[in-house]
């Protein structure tokens, strides 16, 4: 694990086990001065001219290819923009019009909910026949059938931590003639990736949580190189023309994944993803995944012996869940704003789930230990049962 801890590269706060790093990933310390320099140099002096003299326009592509590393996909096979719901909607669209005779897009109820809101905002708009189902995680792979267009799932289950195979089930979904089309939102940074050997369509996915962009960070979107060419966007953006700046009135699709570009890039916001990619460039996923399984195993270990009140909610084999561990307790938002107030941030997921993510570049085993023994001491003499616990925050 020593080869993997990189602590000194964020800005954590004293007294702060930060175990929250699978919703919010904390502040590389590179970041701030390099956006400072951006929004002084770049911005500043160069004005407009940073879009050709700064490399503005190529941020989505740069990036891209930095994140293409982390979930094994081809360089130019991943492009950077917009948010993670806008890429489900691309993805999804351009994969119904690969399988226009079918009309079911399968999901499963482990699904993040912003991703199914957008299928069902999808379906609306077309108004053509189509049909979201969704089934347990479990009964995906008996559900997909010949009448199945595309099958949409998130490889972790946001909740739970529970991981579907993605190579089994793209393998069993393209059986069958359906597009598969995977959200990487639980998984980028945090477990090996392998687009190019899955052999999927598409994949989305978000940048804030483990590969630590920030707040705002974009989303990115993989097309498999070979149908890059031949995807038909949905969202016809200004900047994925083939010429934007020919101005022409009406829209011809760009070249290969650039095609999947919409909006203006963000630029300040690329700046700070770009930096904080820096942070993977020697990161070996192998080596990330066996110190992440270490830490998530002595975690569970220590709280199944000190804190009998938690019911493990994750799978119990290591193999099966990604990089966070997640327990069931009836009062747990309470729990969990009374583990928060004593500086171990993890999060809560309602119904009654406490989540805890485990990321090895900046947790170590001493830290396990000692949220351990703060979650210990909020549950064996009922600190959360206090009436400021309970106030539910906008944000859980």
């Amino acid at each position: 694990m020593a080869d993997i801890l990189n602590k000194r590269a964020f800005d954590i706060p004293d007294g702060v086990i930060y175990l929250d790093g699978n919703s919010l990933g904390p502040l590389p310390r590179a970041v701030p001065l390099r956006v400072q320099q951006m929004l002084t140099d770049e911005w500043g002096k160069l004005l407009i001219g940073g879009w050709n003299k700064a490399s503005w326009m190529d941020q989505p592509m740069r990036v891209g290819n930095m994140v293409a590393r982390i979930i094994g996909a081809a360089e130019g096979s991943v492009v950077m923009g917009d948010t993670l719901s806008i890429k489900v909607f691309q993805a999804v669209s351009s994969a119904l019009k690969l399988r226009s005779d079918r009309r079911v897009i399968l999901s499963d109820t482990g699904n993040f909910p912003s991703d199914l809101y957008m299928v069902e905002g999808l379906v609306k708009l077309l108004d053509q026949g189509y049909e979201l189902r969704t089934v347990a995680p479990e009964e995906v792979m008996q559900a997909i059938g010949d009448d199945v267009a595309v099958v949409m799932l998130t490889e972790v289950d946001y909740r739970t931590g529970r991981k579907h195979d993605m190579r089994t089930v793209t393998q069993q979904a393209q059986a069958a003639g359906a597009i598969m089309v995977w959200d990487l939102a639980h998984s980028a940074g945090a477990v090996p990736v392998d687009m190019t050997g899955s052999n999927a369509e598409f994949a989305v996915g978000c940048t804030y949580k483990y590969l630590n962009g920030g707040p705002g960070a974009p989303g990115f979107i993989y097309v498999r190189p070979d149908l890059a060419d031949a995807v038909q966007p949905a969202l016809a953006g200004w900047l994925g023309h083939r010429q934007p700046f020919d101005f022409e009135l009406n829209y011809a699709p760009g070249s290969g994944i650039e095609r999947m570009r919409v909006g203006t890039p963000p630029v300040i916001q690329l700046t700070a993803l770009e930096t904080a990619m820096e942070l993977w460039q020697d990161v070996d996923m192998d080596r990330l995944r066996a110190a992440s399984i270490t830490l998530q195993e002595q975690f569970i270990t220590e709280i199944e012996r000190d804190v009998p009140q938690l019911t493990l909610a994750s799978p119990r084999d290591p193999t099966m869940r990604g990089s966070q561990v997640s327990w069931q307790f009836d009062h747990g938002y309470a729990a969990m704003q009374a583990v928060i107030d004593r500086g171990v941030i993890g999060d809560f997921r309602a119904p009654d789930i406490m989540r805890f993510g485990f990321t090895p570049l900046y947790i170590d085993g001493g830290d396990v230990t000692a949220a351990v023994k703060v979650i210990s001491d909020v549950m064996n003499n009922d600190l959360w049962n206090e009436d400021k616990y309970k106030v539910k925050s906008r944000v859980t």
